[in-house]
């Protein structure tokens, strides 16, 4: 396993996130499809791609034995898809329960600073890993600006898995900048933790989006 892939549970975590995620975006799409409008399918086929391009990015780069210089490249990938799936996640909030308020405004900021983010990557790889981490977390955060209409349009569920999933991120965004705990390296180590931490706020993520901004009754 070790000659095979560069780092085997990282990658074949993400590997395998990557193909749930391709059932996820069916599921979404035909949620949206049947209980929603226009705007729930485009916004939920935007989350589902970019949380596929997220997890096989990832994937390769952990995975796929290649040269150092393709490395460098599929390092690259790898970060540029972060911020993919960030701004993918906040799409469907914005375009449904936000559209007649702050939405389109969040939405074309966390578009902006997610291309930011891409060119930040592309031109500066090696930028200190705090700050990647701040980027992070403050665009996955910035959802706070818009409590007051998320909480008027977003049943209680579907505001816990929006948290739920909002602390994952952060709890693994912690743990990847302080490489705390760190217990069995390199074979589960912070690196690997992260990993979890990326899948579980994910998931979160998805069931909110899937199961209660398509489906307005509890679930």
């Amino acid at each position: 396993m070790q000659s095979m892939f560069r780092e085997p549970f990282s990658g074949l975590s993400h590997l395998f996130a990557a193909f749930a995620a391709i059932a996820g975006l069916c599921i979404l799409t035909v949620n949206a499809t049947l209980h929603g409008d226009i705007w729930h399918i485009t916004s939920f086929a935007i989350f589902g791609t970019s949380m596929f391009l997220l997890f096989m990015a990832s994937a390769m780069y952990h995975l796929l034995p290649v040269s150092e210089q393709a490395q460098k490249v599929w390092k690259r990938i790898d970060h540029m898809m972060i911020f993919v799936l960030i701004a993918g996640t906040y799409t469907p909030f914005c375009l449904v329960p936000l559209r007649d308020s702050v939405g389109w405004i969040l939405l074309a900021v966390i578009w902006g600073l997610a291309f930011t983010g891409i060119l930040l990557k592309i031109f500066w790889i090696h930028a200190p890993r705090w700050l990647s981490t701040l980027i992070y977390i403050g665009m996955g955060w910035m959802i706070l600006f818009a409590t007051s209409p998320l909480s008027e349009n977003l049943n209680e569920n579907a505001l816990l898995w929006l948290i739920a999933g909002g602390l994952s991120y952060t709890g693994g965004a912690v743990i990847y900048a302080t490489k705390w705990p760190n217990p069995y390296p390199p074979h589960f180590g912070f690196h690997e933790i992260w990993h979890l931490f990326v899948i579980g706020g994910a998931f979160c993520h998805f069931w909110a989006i899937a199961f209660h901004l398509a489906i307005p009754a509890d679930i």
